[in-house]
């Protein structure tokens, strides 16, 4: 596997580019829409394309990622870039953070100092990380992307290709989204090789083609779980359809258009996190724009969003029959607004759960929503299993 540095540095002229193109940006009629039920807001929107027009510093941004240092690898004939931060600590453990969609690699800056060097943020050096933080294939700079079938269980077969090229046998995980059922396949596939699993977001690994949480599990106290789900899909799940099944029609559209990408984004950031209605209460303008701008100055949209349709077409296959289905010690944290929830006796029957965690606050995006509960509860977590 051929490892390079890699330096963060967008050509002036993409960024010249996306000048003239919010300058010229055309916003639909809204109205009726306050409570963006009918989706984004347009004057929110029109708000923010305007900080992004004149106020917003992408060179800034760009340099504070490169005070960290980036990697590309060759793998299977795919670029994979990762963020490489060592630990400070007697014997930091080496730690994989996985990101799901609409995230980035960026997603987790708030947890990198406090993971890598516990001592200078009040914490025991005996918990330091080696953390190493990949895009997922086809998201961000693992771009470009062209081979077909890239779904969330071959990501896992990257990522352990990833850390085993890096130098570590075994190795600790952690995961939203996406990356959440990366670690949890992780756990199952390569229960050998992992110290732990520790995630946020619960799905069986063969949802995708059809699983589903036997009812059988939900007690009567469970319901509003049950409730919580099927709303999210009836009333949030266009994008879900849409990018299960044509991803490329709305890659077309998107990629042309920074506007439209940031109105798609924004809304999930919005509905998914535990904000109230008021997204710049858990995102500031600049977070929301760099969100967008990593996925626009990349153009890997199309292929984060086909990440969706690989999973539904390229059905998982399971390593093995045995229960609990991840094997690997597990540790969840759950976040009272994440989208999605599971009764906690499928938790113990389909993981090998070892730690369980109720946040008082946060939502989909907890490392960037509640990075500190997140760090303690990681912290705790693998702490445990030394």
């Amino acid at each position: 596997m051929n490892i390079e540095r890699f330096v963060i540095d967008i050509n002036k002229s993409q960024l010249d580019d996306l000048q003239k193109r919010l300058d010229s940006a055309r916003f639909c009629d809204d109205f009726s829409n306050d409570n963006w039920e009918y989706g984004t807001n347009a004057t929110y929107l029109k708000e923010l394309v305007d900080y992004w027009r004149t106020d917003y510093n992408w060179r800034e941004h760009e340099a504070t990622m490169n005070q960290f240092e980036h990697f590309r690898a060759d793998i299977d004939g795919m670029p994979i870039h990762f963020l490489h931060k060592k630990g400070v600590g007697p014997s930091p453990t080496p730690l994989l953070l996985s990101h799901g969609w609409p995230w980035t690699f960026w997603d987790y800056q708030k947890l990198i100092g406090p993971l890598t060097d516990p001592a200078a943020y009040g914490g025991d050096p005996a918990d330091a990380f080696d953390v190493v933080i990949p895009s997922l294939p086809g998201y961000g700079f693992s771009t470009p992307l062209t081979t077909t079938g890239i779904n969330f269980s071959s990501a896992a077969d990257i990522f352990v290709k990833l850390m085993t090229g890096l130098g570590y046998g075994k190795f600790a995980a952690h995961g939203h989204d996406w990356g959440a059922i990366i670690t949890a396949q992780l756990g199952h596939k390569y229960a050998d090789r992992l110290i732990g699993a520790h995630f946020t977001t619960m799905l069986p690994l063969d949802t995708f083609s059809g699983g589903v949480v036997d009812e059988r599990f939900f007690t009567a106290a469970d319901q509003s779980i049950a409730e919580k789900n099927a709303m999210f899909f009836a009333d949030g799940g266009g994008y879900f359809a849409l990018q299960t099944t044509r991803p490329q029609t709305l890659a077309n559209a998107l990629n042309d258009s920074p506007v439209g990408l940031c109105s798609w984004i924004l809304e999930k950031r919005r509905d998914w996190s535990d904000c109230g209605g008021d997204v710049e209460s858990r995102f500031s303008k600049d977070d929301l724009i760099t969100t967008v701008m990593l996925y626009w100055l990349t153009q890997s949209f199309g292929t984060s969003a086909r990440f969706y349709y690989e999973a539904v077409h390229r059905p998982w296959t399971p390593s093995h029959d045995r229960n609990p289905v991840v094997e690997a010690p597990v540790g969840l944290a759950i976040f009272p607004e994440e989208v999605l929830g599971q009764p906690k006796a499928w938790i113990e029957h389909y993981y090998n759960l070892q730690h369980y965690s109720e946040m008082p606050s946060g939502g989909h995006f907890a490392a960037m929503e509640e990075p500190e509960q997140l760090t303690q509860d990681i912290r705790k977590f693998f702490a445990s299993l030394r």
